[in-house]
């Protein structure tokens, strides 16, 4: 399980060290590439291999037809990079990717769980303390799902 925050920055070629934390987490998921995709609010999304699988598997059986789906895949499958980790733990973060996720140069990884988030760190930041007067309703919201 991917959890915790922790900042890093991207180095003139845009390579950022993953999290030595979230570095074991693949070791012992035998993973040694993460699929990063972009979201339309901007930021972005890493999944181990085999995670990311089992969601185009998913999506593969949607109907091609729905333009929720077709949305979707073009918005979030279509922008997915392969990013291998290299020797010293680091993947390179693609211009595309950087650029969709507004990511200039310091960077938060996010544990979601199964994913990383990726945010600029600028953003990161003015997302968290929007989402902090409605903690009280997010504290309902879980409490009335069961959780």
């Amino acid at each position: 399980m991917f959890r915790g925050l922790f900042e890093h920055a991207l180095d003139p070629k845009g390579r950022v060290s993953i999290p030595a934390h979230f570095r074991d987490v693949l070791a012992n998921l035998e993973e040694k590439c993460l699929i990063v995709t972009a979201t339309p609010d901007r930021y972005l999304v890493a999944y181990p291999t085999a995670t990311w699988s089992q969601l185009e598997q998913k999506v593969r059986g949607l109907s091609q037809f729905d333009r929720d789906v077709v949305a979707f895949k073009r918005l979030y499958v279509a922008s997915a990079m392969e990013c291998p980790l290299d020797k010293q733990g680091r993947i390179l973060l693609p211009p595309l990717l950087r650029e969709r996720g507004g990511i200039v140069r310091d960077i938060v990884f996010a544990g979601m769980g199964e994913t990383v988030e990726i945010w600029d760190k600028a953003l990161w930041h003015e997302v968290i303390e929007k989402d902090r007067p409605n903690w009280q309703t997010i504290k309902q919201t879980l409490a009335n799902l069961g959780v």
